[in-house]
């Protein structure tokens, strides 16, 4: 054989060989490039329901080539990208395009361990998420704390993340019984609790579809119905949506405007099963958190640091799932008798002598007043622990003649300290300095914000343990001067009027993380900046938990001066802050869907353990009408914390200046709270003792009838009155629903045999509609202008008792 023959032929079968590499190289590529390479559930993706589809990508725009590298299915949605301006003006997040597939295996679980009181395994991070930083190695611990609840934690086996550090209370108790709940974890990573009693799913979850990164966690789990109540601050109804909706909770010192997350971060939900039992889950984080509940009916979690620690409540009965909840992150502060008289108050009086004037006149008229209140204009310059020399020259004195006349006087505090005083002449900053409690940017340095002080604001640092003594002395120091019987926090989200401080926020993935839950809006909007430094961590994960330290640190503060329980409404709220203060619903508008809205927020709070709880009656911002005002004194009356207050710009809205028919209501309904004191005085001990909520709707005592699960334009004091308001204008009769039993109007007697039926009732301006439900107990006083009158009064307490079947 020729040996170049040979040679040649041997090139040319290398070249061909190396030919047909290539091309099955470029095609492969082509194949890539084009989105095959897709994992191998492709098949099932298509079988996937919309319902069901869980978010692998829930940064938006949604890429398929990114979609494909997570391993996840892509298929457009059927529904239409959403858009920032829908991020801000609703609620609908929409119908993800990138989805997990059903055998996704983004974490392998492993070492499942099971034990008398739980499981503990770890999960081993097998796929990247595609988002930065994916925690590798993750434990899980699931904890039995007794037969209706446990506890599931999941965190970074091998650093500490940060944890809120809200005091729990978990004793733990099992009966020979054993648990009401079965739990279920396989090798797959699917865990799944249930009802023990019907088989209910309660939770359930595919760990391996978890995201675990250094900023962004997430989980869904199945539910068992889509009555679903609580997730934080929102201007809406108690029943939340399922159509694919984002709750948003962090701290927002916004006006309360529909689809925003506002004052208060509440991380927890009770849910109504099909069979009419209830169970409750509460997620323990402090930072920014969306909450996304889908039609399957599922829920998914995603907050942007710390750990998931979920605590699974059982109830059964709504009432029970809320005691147990506030058996561990703290029941309800108990409320001085006098707080539950009616107040007063308005940003603008800005002088002693029209509030003294304000005050008579309501006097004269016959309005029972417990309380006055003062807004920031009653402050020297806008200074804490201040009142104006001028204006208000006198306070003290006057505050000294409300205690000589039975009435009590709260005053507002704000959680900012002016920096830009004269040296030695504000006690605030200099001690604050000296002490070095002032929250800091990256540099070291104290951050300047800009709130209500003429020129800069800082923030004492209430992470700090030294804080506490130095804004107690302030307080004492203060009360030495003014004799205060409550404290009013506010802007306590922190707001700052500038976006981070007046120079901005340094780049940083704290300020602009990788997801921002919420609206379209950097974390640091109408806030300081995410990375200002605390004593304990930064403002990332402390933003939500700045008032619920100041809040801690004013009741301790308040009981050591006064020596008498203490009285604090507080704007920012977290989990476990009912210990220690109320709640109003912030800057409201003088407006028929405000006044609404009011009786819905009543409710979530009281979910939430926070008993103490009101509106700003007539509105604060804008101006009231007559009939609004009205209907509003009719309703407000019924508060927990009843308040008339409202802004500088706007018209007088107090009862004696209002006319004769606002006044006449305000008398009126207020005569009836007065009434009730001791009554509603029962269920706030019963809150403070047991749990239970003070206002709660008509599920809570009729959890068997779902056509009482929306409704939130009537509302019951505790077990046995039941509060229907009139609540749109030009109305003169209203037709609420009666749940099935034996009513009797509080005025008349009037008895209603209800079979789970709506009654036709008039619907006067001047009055509102009250029931009682037969077979309670209301204990009654006879009522005076104020509550310490009404206390030493010689006529004995009057108990009205109704049995069903028996007439009035």
């Amino acid at each position: 054989m020729d040996i170049r023959n040979c040679c040649r032929n041997r090139r040319i079968l290398y070249a061909f060989i190396i030919l047909i590499i290539a091309a099955c190289a470029i095609a492969l590529i082509v194949w890539l490039a084009k989105g095959k390479n897709k994992p191998e559930p492709t098949s099932t993706c298509p079988k996937i329901s919309d319902v069901e589809r869980f978010d692998c990508h829930p940064n938006r725009p949604i890429s398929e080539n990114e979609c494909i590298k997570r391993g996840c299915c892509y298929i457009p949605a059927t529904d239409q990208n959403v858009s920032d301006w829908d991020l801000i003006n609703s609620s609908y997040l929409g119908i993800p395009s990138c989805f997990f597939p059903e055998n996704y295996k983004g974490y392998k679980i492993s070492n499942i361990v099971e034990k008398d009181d739980g499981f503990e395994a770890d999960l081993n991070r097998n796929i990247p998420s595609g988002f930065p930083d994916d925690i590798n190695k993750v434990h899980l611990m699931i904890d039995f704390i007794d037969d209706y609840s446990l506890r599931i934690k999941i965190k970074d086996k091998t650093s500490q993340r940060f944890e809120p550090p809200v005091p729990l209370s978990i004793k733990g108790k099992k009966t020979e019984n054993g648990t009401t709940y079965n739990v279920k974890l396989d090798s797959d990573g699917l865990l799944s609790i249930e009802r023990k009693k019907n088989r209910v799913l309660v939770f359930k979850t595919q760990l391996s579809q978890l995201i675990f990164s250094n900023q962004f966690l997430q989980l869904s789990s199945y539910v068992s119905s889509s009555y679903l109540y609580g997730l934080g601050e929102h201007k809406e109804g108690i029943l939340k949506s399922f159509n694919w909706t984002r709750l948003t909770i962090f701290n927002q010192g916004d006006l309360p405007v529909p689809h925003r997350n506002l004052y208060g971060s509440h991380p927890f939900y009770l849910l109504m099963e099909p069979e009419g039992d209830a169970n409750g889950v509460f997620l323990l984080n402090s930072n920014a958190i969306d909450v996304v509940l889908q039609p399957a009916p599922a829920v998914t979690f995603r907050a942007i640091g710390g750990i998931f620690d979920f605590f699974i409540l059982l109830g059964p009965t709504p009432s029970e799932v809320i005691r147990q909840y506030t058996g561990i992150v703290g029941r309800s502060f108990m409320p001085p008798y006098w707080s539950l008289g009616f107040h007063i108050c308005k940003y603008g009086y800005f002088s002693l002598n029209k509030t003294r004037e304000t005050l008579e006149h309501n006097l004269d008229e016959g309005v029972p007043i417990d309380v006055q209140w003062h807004d920031i204009d009653y402050m020297k310059r806008y200074l804490d622990f201040t009142y104006d020399p001028k204006n208000f020259s006198g306070l003290p004195e006057f505050v000294d003649k409300l205690h000589e006349d039975g009435r009590h006087y709260v005053a507002m505090i704000s959680p900012g300290v002016s920096n830009s005083e004269p040296p030695d002449t504000y006690s605030a900053y200099d001690q604050g300095a000296k002490l070095d409690l002032f929250v800091k940017d990256i540099n070291g340095k104290y951050i300047e914000a800009k709130v209500w002080n003429v020129n800069m604001t800082v923030f004492p640092d209430f992470s700090n343990p030294a804080t506490a003594q130095y804004w107690q002395d302030h307080l004492k120091s203060f009360h030495d001067e003014l004799k205060f019987d409550g404290i009013w926090l506010d802007m306590n989200e922190p707001l700052n009027f500038k976006n981070g401080t007046i120079n901005g926020c340094p780049e940083s993935l704290l300020d602009d993380p990788p997801y921002v839950p919420g609206r379209p809006y950097p974390l640091r909007t109408l806030t300081i900046c995410m990375t200002a430094k605390h004593y304990s961590t930064d403002h990332y994960n402390e933003h939500n938990l700045v008032a619920f330290r100041e809040a801690a640190a004013t009741y301790n503060a308040l009981k050591d001066i006064r020596k008498k329980r203490p009285f604090i409404i507080s704007r920012a709220t977290f989990a476990g802050q009912e210990v220690h203060s109320g709640h109003w619903s912030g800057d409201i508008t003088s407006n028929w869907e405000d006044m609404r809205y009011t009786i819905p927020s009543m409710l979530i709070f009281n979910l939430y353990g926070m008993s103490m709880i009101g509106s700003d009656i007539c509105g604060f911002r804008l101006n009231t009408t007559e009939e609004l005002c009205a209907r509003w004194h009719a309703l407000g009356a019924f508060y927990p914390f009843s308040r008339n207050h409202n802004d500088f710009d706007t018209i007088e809205q107090d009862p004696a200046a209002m006319g004769e028919t606002v006044l006449k209501t305000a008398k009126d309904s207020l005569r009836i709270r007065y009434y009730l004191l001791p009554y509603l005085y029962t269920l706030f001990y019963q809150s403070h003792i047991f749990g239970d909520t003070v206002i709660r709707p008509l599920f809570f005592e009729f959890p068997d009838d779902k056509k009482t699960y929306a409704i939130d334009d009537q509302f019951l004091w505790g077990s046995a009155l039941l509060i229907l308001p009139a609540l749109y204008p030009n109305v003169t009769k209203i037709e609420p629903y009666f749940p099935r039993g034996i009513w009797y109007d509080f005025s008349t007697g009037e008895k209603y045999d209800s079979k789970g039926s709506t009654f036709t009732l008039d619907a006067a301006i001047t009055s509102i509609n009250l029931v009682v439900r037969g077979g309670h107990i209301l204990p009654l006083q006879e009522p005076s202008e104020t509550t310490t009158a009404s206390l030493y009064l010689k006529s004995s307490t009057l108990v009205l008792i109704l049995h069903p079947g028996l007439d009035f």
